[in-house]
């Protein structure tokens, strides 16, 4: 059986050979603290769940939906918007509904994308990116995310001829794995950067409302001009612990969105329009749940950074995200790190390289346990005599 050359490339998907470790490790009796994957651990709001019931017991519901989403719907976002970021949406041509975000990012690829062709993704990242690019054929150029930039990429060090050249230029702020911010500057530096070469900005705004301290994310679409260059990625994902639920939306420049919408009109019928009602629900219902998550999540990430600075770390408090990215001790890749923690201590994490080759050197933890659990496993790194200073 010949695959298509098009998968050659693509490498196993991160999540998917964690899982095979972690299954492994169960089968040998471990007790697992599992911080590698970034699913919210608590229940979808109940009026949201309500709302998916009564709906799904309508008839009128178990047809086809409407291919570009419900207008309710898509009305229901633009109002979001504009309350939240204060971006101005046209409903019904500057509103996608996609199957989560993750389906709308596949595949705005195959929409401008054609083989040869560049896009800008940084490194680290959310694999999508990379291989969404090598799917449709196309070259993935990098833009390094370092500490000293504070997991900005360097506009300035692409090549003039390659910026030239690129169709795509893909961010994310709150930035999945890093947990970096963007300040409003450096999103008008990129509207102009897009202008200049005419490249068009995808935007993934997932973590949009996973802040804390006082800190709140700014929206791309915000940025004076962005309207004209890109368009913005959300989720109902993380906001409302909805990650099974698959619902997201593309909001953003109209012509970016109609290509967008050709591909999906032809790979796939929409999302049920049961889970597009309770999606509505979640969007103009009470929004104390992001309150009340954010305020787990910041005692949560106060256990980890605590507990890793009292073993040699050195990490300030991120902003936003519910993660955690820290440095691996010397001596180690960051494969080896992670194995390390499986196997002596229990605690699975992601390794840094499965988010690019920047990423080694790096962990990341997703703070989706409880707090008690947490401590548990600085607890094990403890008594495993796992340190930041390195191999004994």
């Amino acid at each position: 059986m010949q695959r298509a050359k098009r998968i050659a490339a693509i490498p196993p998907y991160l999540f998917a050979e964690i899982d095979k470790l972690k299954a492994a490790a169960r089968a040998r009796g471990v007790d697992v603290i599992d911080l590698g994957i970034g699913d919210p651990d608590k229940p979808t709001p109940e009026h949201v769940v309500e709302a998916l019931a009564a709906a799904a017991r309508d008839p009128a519901t178990h047809r086809y939906p409407p291919y570009e989403g419900l207008s309710e719907l898509k009305q229901a976002i633009a109002r979001w918007y504009d309350e939240r970021y204060g971006v101005k949406l046209d409903p019904e041509n500057e509103v996608l509904v996609l199957i989560g975000s993750k389906e709308g990012i596949a595949h705005v690829f195959w929409a401008f994308v054609d083989p040869g062709d560049v896009t800008l993704v940084p490194d680290p990242a959310y694999p999508v990116y990379r291989t969404g690019t090598l799917l449709a054929g196309g070259r993935p150029y990098t833009m390094p995310l370092t500490p000293e930039r504070g997991f900005l990429p360097d506009l300035t060090a692409v090549e003039p001829e390659v910026a030239e050249q690129a169709k795509l230029l893909f961010l994310n702020y709150p930035n999945n794995p890093t947990a970096a911010v963007a300040p409003p500057e450096f999103f008008a530096e990129v509207v102009d950067f897009a202008r200049r070469h005419n490249i068009i900005v995808c935007h993934d705004f997932a973590y949009c409302e996973t802040t804390f301290d006082g800190y709140r994310a700014p929206s791309f679409l915000a940025t004076p001009g962005a309207k004209e260059v890109g368009i913005e990625f959300n989720s109902l994902s993380k906001p409302y612990n909805m990650t099974g639920w698959r619902v997201g939306f593309a909001v953003g420049n109209k012509e970016v969105l109609a290509a967008l919408s050709i591909i999906k009109t032809n790979v796939d019928s929409g999302v049920f329009d049961a889970v597009q009602l309770a999606a509505r629900a979640a969007l103009t219902g009470p929004q104390d749940i992001i309150e009340r998550m954010n305020k787990i999540y910041t005692g949560r990430r106060n256990v980890i950074i605590q507990g890793l600075n009292s073993l040699g770390w050195r990490l300030e408090p991120t902003k936003a995200t519910f993660y955690v990215w820290a440095p691996v001790p010397a001596g180690y890749t960051s494969k080896e790190f992670a194995a390390l923690l499986l196997e002596q201590a229990g605690v699975n994490v992601a390794p840094g390289n499965g988010y690019g080759e920047q990423g080694e050197g790096f962990f990341r933890i997703a703070l989706t346990v409880d707090e008690d659990r947490l401590a548990e496993a600085v607890k094990r790194l403890r008594q495993a005599g796992i340190t930041f200073a390195g191999k004994r």
